[in-house]
């Protein structure tokens, strides 16, 4: 084995393994492997110019009295063993003479280490289990390997952030974790541990992240090298602006992203969409954007208003524009085989590929194929169309849909892309998709870029991506799990996101129960990054089954305005209307934070305020911006709500006026009408 500096990097050569370690960025570190000649050269999501401090080399020999280090079975094996280091700022990675690394924060505090279970003759400690804490293994007749890396488990360590899982668990210790999008599930594979550091897996292949009460475990399935990032600083938000600063720092949110977005599943008609824009505003209710779904196209794939039922799609944009309400139009990435552009799409291989059998990927409502998002030129096309068919009428806001993609089945051995094997590069699909129309946009003049996305990886951020969590259930259980997965974004580095209020999936407007739920779901959406209604609402319009030019056209769910639900609910939303409206410079001011640092404008309690051990189990409330603490009530019945008040602040209930000192549970009422929301220092923030 060699250690040595090469282009200001520390090299470990051993046999056909070769290992960087380098600077990258504010106390950080990155760390590459691979057992070809050259490195891959792919930066996936480290694409940023980052400043690094001088990076500082040392090498250290064995010096130790212990007779066996000078005895002939010791330099046998290692002659020329050294300790070796890069010290990066306030992180240091250290080699010892066996291979293995370990991170150390200010020279001396462990932050993490990689699992060997092998032979360790520094330390006189021999395992023969044969385990490497990092295994590229290749994978035969092929020039592609099998990736692992490990590192030691930590009983009293907490795990945050990997992006959106529906699961109930804001600390990722002890789960299994995916890393592939599904409908509902967003891979982005950054976290930070309550040791003190941040950690980014810089691979966008199909694999695993299992963070185990023995190990943690990092797992490809198919890929070129080994490619991680490593940070620390003090506290969160330092770790956080440093992985910002390497994948990118999100722009400021346009203005339309701060009020209310009206959507349903679906505005079928441009007069159905015109009629609820002008009666919210008849009533004198702020509205931001408003949102035309899916099938208001000729085909899929073609990128365009069904000219029968979006007879002036100008005057329309224009008239709402009036309104002082944005137009937000959904595009989905599926070529339908009867798609005007399938031909040119397919011929300049536009899409994405099959390795074996049928290049049909869904079959819902036509026979489609997805485009290939991963290709710089498919990109151009797509935006092409959508610039010729939506923006030339004034419309800027672009609902990316189906952005994982959603393949039916993730067969993702299958598929093939322009940046690779589906298995080797799948997860950076959302990243492309959002990339194209950020390029397209800024490039046709538009200052601040937004486009709701059903996905996100690393760096989705920086394209302007508002994430959204799918089409979820609508249940009290959904809800709890929105609450965390939204909070696992932020800390994931996607600080721009909203879930469906009220579900997407089986909410029947007539049921009290629903009703409930829908309440206390938009209380809670008023105090999330964007505030947006949406929803499927069962049971569906019984219409016969309608075809335009042989083209079969989509039906509706039931009415989901404010003023859907009866006379008693409608005043609770239009309160909560009004105050979103009141917090406007409040969430602007967030969402500036975000974009300059990366701390994200929904957060866990403990991001805040670390040294309290206790707010750690605090899963259930939330810190929305730098002063309001919410609370949701995510149970069905409830009219009370116990909330732990961090300790290092002072606490105003901003319902009833009344102060409380940090470090204590309290029980506040919350009837239908109420969510507890908190002002730290007790300072005078207007809610309503």
């Amino acid at each position: 084995m060699q250690v040595y500096v090469n282009n200001n990097r520390l090299v470990l050569k051993n046999g056909t393994e070769t290992l960087w370690i380098e600077a990258w960025g504010r106390n950080s570190l990155r760390v590459r492997m691979t057992r070809e000649p050259v490195m891959d050269s792919h930066d996936w999501a480290l694409t940023e110019q980052v400043k690094n401090d001088n990076p500082v080399f040392e090498f250290t020999g064995i010096d130790n009295t212990d007779p066996w280090y000078r005895s002939a079975e010791w330099a046998k094996y290692h002659s020329k063993a050294t300790v070796s280091s890069i010290t990066n700022g306030r992180i240091k990675a250290v080699i010892n003479p066996e291979g293995w690394i370990s991170f150390y924060k200010d020279g001396n505090t462990l932050l993490t280490q990689e699992y060997w279970r092998t032979r360790d003759r520094i330390n006189r400690y021999c395992v023969p289990l044969r385990i490497t804490g990092r295994e590229l293994r290749p994978v035969p007749g092929s020039s592609d390997y099998e990736l692992t890396a490990r590192f030691e488990a930590f009983d009293d360590e907490k795990i945050y952030g990997m992006g959106q899982y529906q699961d109930s668990h804001l600390d990722k210790k002890g789960s299994c974790l995916e890393l592939c999008h599904r409908n509902s599930q967003a891979s982005v594979p950054f976290m930070i541990s309550s040791r003190g550091y941040g950690f980014f897996w810089n691979n966008p292949a199909i694999g695993t992240a299992t963070f185990a009460t023995n190990k943690t475990e990092w797992y490809a399935r198919s890929t070129k090298k080994l490619d991680y990032f490593i940070t620390t600083g003090d506290g969160f938000a330092d770790i956080e602006s440093n992985y910002a600063d390497a994948t990118g720092h999100s722009p400021m949110i346009p203005e339309y992203g701060l009020g209310y977005w009206q959507c349903k599943l679906r505005y079928r008609n441009q007069e159905e969409i015109l009629a609820v824009a002008r009666e919210h505003k008849r009533r004198g209710l702020p509205m931001d954007a408003i949102v035309i779904d899916f099938f208001h196209w000729t085909m899929q794939g073609d990128f365009k208003f069904e000219p029968r039922d979006w007879p002036d799609p100008e005057a329309m944009v224009k008239e709402l524009k009036e309104l002082g309400i944005e137009t937000v139009v959904s595009v989905w990435p599926t070529i339908d085989e009867r798609s005007e552009n399938f031909g040119a799409m397919s011929d300049n291989g536009y899409l994405v590929t099959a390795d074996r059998g049928s290049s049909t990927h869904m079959t819902w409502m036509g026979n489609t194929t997805f485009f290939d998002a991963t290709n710089p030129e498919a990109q151009r096309f797509v935006w092409e169309r959508c610039k010729n068919n939506y923006y030339k009428f004034g419309i800027r806001c672009f609902w990316l849909d189906e952005a994982e993609p959603e393949y039916g089945p993730y067969d993702f051995d299958n598929y093939r892309y322009y940046a690779g094997p589906a298995l080797q590069t799948s997860n950076i699909y959302p990243v492309g998709y959002a990339k194209g129309f950020y390029d397209g946009l800024k490039e046709a003049g538009e200052d601040r870029v937004l486009s709701l996305v059903r996905c996100a990886w690393a760096g989705s951020q920086k394209y302007g991506v508002l994430t959204w969590s799918g089409d979820i259930h609508s249940s009290f259980r959904a809800m709890r799990e929105q609450l965390q997965a939204g909070l696992s974004m932020g800390i994931a580095g996607i600080p721009w996101w909203t879930s469906d209020i009220g579900g997407f999936l089986g909410g029947d407007i007539s049921d009290s129960k629903f009703k409930e739920l829908l309440i206390r779901w938009f209380q809670w959406g008023c105090f999330c990054p964007v505030f947006r209604m949406h929803g499927e609402r069962s049971p569906w319009y019984e219409r016969e089954v309608e075809f335009i030019n042989g083209i079969r056209q989509l039906t509706s769910g039931q009415d989901n305005e404010v003023w859907s639900f009866g006379e008693e609910y409608y005043e609770i939303m239009k309160k909560y209307l009004f105050v979103r409206e009141n917090l406007r410079d409040y969430i602007r001011e967030a969402m500036q934070k975000a974009s300059d640092t990366g701390t994200p404008v929904m957060r866990p309690v403990f991001y805040d305020f670390y040294d309290d051990s206790e707010s750690y189990s605090a899963e259930d409330e939330y810190m929305f911006g730098d002063s309001l603490l919410v609370a949701p009530v995510l149970y069905e019945g409830a009219v009370e709500r116990e909330v732990y008040l961090p300790n290092g602040a002072s606490w105003k209930d901003s319902w009833t006026g009344k102060c409380y000192e940090g470090g204590t549970k309290v029980s506040v009422p919350a009837p239908i009408d109420i969510i507890p929301v908190f002002i730290k220092d007790c300072k005078e923030i207007k809610l309503y």
